[in-house]
């Protein structure tokens, strides 16, 4: 939180006597609370230019807040503000003058939630339910004192390692799911330098045609000898397992 209090200024038609009551008791609540809320009811006198009033605080203010009503929602929209203290309320021409951001819509509608056409899109807090006032009182209080409930974490190191240190294994590699067969085999069944064909069919998951093409293109790659019984196993072969991560060393 800053040094210095959030300096806000309160926006809002004076509907009625009771709607200036509910500001005054808002903006009093705001200020117990941290808030150096800035209000006509308190800083303006009898006299006073008020669109001076106005503009003079919104250019100084941090936020600005718009009690949004149905009635200042219809003068907002068409613009109302000549003659007479009442009408005399923050319009779109004014709004325009100012940074949009530092506005925060404050919905006190029973009924429609509305706010003016210019701020349509902009995310409003709920005030049209006094049971539920202390909720809307803290969501908008983390936001003027920049004290918001949920921190967004940093983000973690990628766990995920590049082509160039691991290469990419593709389960549709035919070449090697056989040698993955041939050091099975191997492992299961002989300790000589070579198996039998016979058990590389039992424990190979390969259809045996598939054994017999990549067993071929293994023979050309200089990976295995084989006759009509028996694989051999030869050096560049050992060398692919050991590449491709099959066999361990």
């Amino acid at each position: 939180m800053k040094d210095n209090p959030p300096r806000v200024f309160v926006s809002y038609s004076h509907d009625s006597a009771e709607h200036k009551e509910w500001v005054l008791n808002f903006a009093t609540t705001l200020r117990l609370r941290g808030v150096d809320v800035v209000l006509d009811q308190w800083d303006l006198k009898p006299g006073g230019d008020l669109p001076h009033f106005m503009e003079s605080h919104l250019d100084s203010s941090d936020f600005i807040l718009m009690i949004c009503t149905e009635n200042y929602v219809r003068k907002a929209d068409s613009g109302e503000g000549g003659v007479g203290y009442e009408k005399m309320i923050m319009t779109s021409t004014l709004l325009s003058k100012i940074d949009q951001s530092k506005v925060i819509p404050i919905i006190r509608q029973h009924g429609q939630k509305a706010t003016p056409t210019f701020m349509a899109s902009k995310l409003y807090i709920d005030f049209s339910r006094n049971e539920d006032a202390e909720y809307a009182y803290d969501d908008l209080l983390r936001t003027i004192l920049d004290a918001p409930l949920f921190i967004k974490p940093e983000i973690g190191t990628s766990s995920f390692s590049t082509a160039k240190e691991k290469p990419p294994q593709r389960t549709a590699d035919g070449l090697r799911e056989f040698m993955a067969s041939v050091a099975k085999t191997y492992d299961e069944t002989s300790s000589q330098p070579h198996i039998y064909l016979s058990n590389l069919f039992r424990i190979s998951p390969m259809h045996r045609l598939s054994i017999d093409h990549y067993m071929k293109e293994a023979s050309e790659r200089g990976f295995v000898s084989y006759n009509s019984t028996t694989l051999w196993l030869k050096d560049d072969g050992r060398s692919y397992m050991f590449e491709q991560g099959l066999v361990e060393l």
